[in-house]
């Protein structure tokens, strides 16, 4: 056994030298003069969908007791892991959410269960929330400080046009919608917005309206909660159109609301295509793939700086692949490189909150969805929650392009953190982050060694999965498993001291997060 032992040690230990000995030397440049973009503080969002069970893609069916009516709230991992965010935004919506009738009111006579109907919207009728659930849901998000964003149905009182079966004609009928918001806030349940329905703009998915008539539903929404909430203090922000960019309607849409209206102007992202695509895993890790999507979050950041300056731009539901992800891929390991890299890019273009489709539910989801466990892509945001802060810092180099790099404010400590994602297989990278203050271009960058100061150690968190394996679902800290404890509690992530002189090394197919204390960027001052 001591043989063993001595052998798996020499092998690690030459397996390190050749790493590092092909490690390429990189330096990151980050400019602490001033922020490029902010966020939210609670920029990290993970949603709640209304799929039933029996909600199927590609011969599986990945939604088992994990939707807004039948999870289970009691779940004391569900309740510890949106507890350890401290304030997790948390978005109740999705695709059934325009067929949803709220169980309260004169005008919720009948309120049916979702039931599969071939000649319902996404093959579903129409679905009931009783109030009695909606007061459990709340139980849970009060116990665990949840900032809750409610998608409302839109589609109520309109009419399918007899031209185009996908255009909905007339205005919104808000009085279930009134009834609800009423509701809600005489028992005194926080929400932070209402958004207006789900992928209804553009060609739409379903269904779709023109921008003209939705600016005009928006208006009446805001005056709802206007009425509903008259305290500017705690009343909710009102957000749209919830759905995929089409750069007309949109700025029509804002248009048409006017001023003040729009707090959030949230669009929706599943670059990576189908999850039944077999060429997922590749455009996970394809670095020229993943830049594509770049294009639209600076087009909705111009048409929110064009448009409704008085807003912001938030990233309402992105699950990567959509039909549920992918089987095999969204919940493990590798999903981390397209999900922390849209976090890193979506955060350079000014966008405020991101919300992860889904907390649970599908393969896509943040916990596993029948024993809830944490997959990896939940650390990958509790460590960016807990590091990264608002303030966004521009961060270039001029490396390989498998190397993804980010930097911004820390969020508790003086400082900044840095988010590096190595997305090649074979490469490891030896990584400078260097202060370019652009102040004196004639003068050489500081390095980490000059810029080190009195914090002569730096926090480094290295993610990688177990056994090398890209494919699993057990997500590796500084080389130990995160598991929950035994009271079903998130394990702690503590970080390796590092001497700050040193650079920091980027292994083959990991992810580093890393704080600076001693960088001085005035940014963060």
């Amino acid at each position: 056994m001591e043989s063993r032992v001595i052998i798996c040690s020499i092998i690690l230990s030459i397996f390190w030298v050749c790493t590092n000995a092909a490690a390429e030397e990189v330096k990151v440049r980050v400019k602490g003069v001033n922020s490029i973009a902010k966020t939210d503080d609670n920029f990290i969002c993970a949603t709640l969908d209304w799929w039933p069970q029996n909600k199927c893609d590609y011969n599986q069916c990945p939604w088992p007791k994990s939707g807004i009516l039948n999870l289970d709230l009691e779940n004391k991992i569900l309740t510890n892991a949106i507890k350890a965010f401290d304030h997790l935004r948390i978005r109740v919506g999705g695709s059934l959410q325009d067929q949803v009738i709220y169980r309260v009111g004169k005008q919720a006579k009948k309120c049916p269960h979702f039931k599969k109907q071939e000649t319902g919207l996404f093959g579903f009728s129409k679905g009931c929330l009783h109030m009695d659930r909606w007061d459990h849901l709340n139980n849970l998000f009060n116990q665990t400080g949840a900032k809750i964003t409610f998608g409302l149905n839109a589609l109520i009182g309109r009419k399918q046009s007899s031209q185009d079966n996908s255009l909905m004609t007339g205005e919104w009928n808000h009085k279930n919608a009134h009834d609800f918001m009423k509701y809600t806030a005489s028992k005194g349940f926080k929400i932070d917005s209402y958004e207006l329905g789900n992928e209804l703009c553009g060609s739409g998915v379903a269904r779709r309206i023109e921008a003209e008539q939705y600016g005009k539903d928006m208006i009446v929404l805001k005056k709802l909660v206007q009425k509903l909430y008259p305290d500017p203090n705690t009343q909710p922000k009102v957000l749209g159109p919830g759905g995929f960019y089409d750069e007309e309607w949109f700025n029509t849409f804002l248009q048409t609301s006017g001023p003040n209206v729009v707090d959030g102007l949230t669009h929706h992202i599943y670059n990576l295509g189908a999850g039944v695509d077999p060429t997922l895993i590749d455009k996970i890790q394809d670095p020229f793939f993943l830049d594509q999507v770049a294009q639209t979050h600076k087009d909705v950041s111009t048409t929110v700086k064009l448009y409704g300056p008085w807003s912001g731009a938030w990233v309402g539901e992105a699950g990567g692949a959509y039909n549920s992800g992918g089987k095999s891929v969204s919940h493990t390991f590798v999903n981390g490189f397209w999900y922390l890299d849209q976090l890193g890019m979506t955060s350079t273009f000014n966008h405020k909150v991101f919300c992860r489709q889904a907390l649970i539910g599908g393969n896509y989801a943040l916990l596993n969805t029948t024993t809830f466990i944490p997959n990896p892509d939940y650390y990958g945001a509790l460590l960016w929650h807990r590091l990264m802060g608002k303030n966004v810092l521009s961060a270039t180099h001029n490396g390989s392009p498998y190397l993804r790099a980010y930097s911004h404010c820390s969020k508790k400590t003086a400082g900044i953190s840095v988010l590096l994602i190595n997305m090649s297989n074979s490469t490891a990278f030896e990584v400078s982050v260097v202060e370019d203050m652009n102040l004196y271009p004639n003068e050489e960058k500081k390095s980490l060694e000059d810029i080190s100061g009195d914090s002569n150690q730096r926090e480094e968190y290295h993610l990688t999965p177990k056994d090398g394996n890209i494919l699993s679902d057990v997500l590796l800290l500084n080389g130990n498993p995160l598991k929950l404890t035994e009271s079903l509690e998130i394990p702690s992530m503590n970080p390796q001291l590092i001497d700050a002189a040193l650079p920091i090394t980027v292994a083959p197919d990991s992810i580093v997060f890393a704080t600076l204390r001693g960088f001085k960027a005035p940014a963060c001052s």
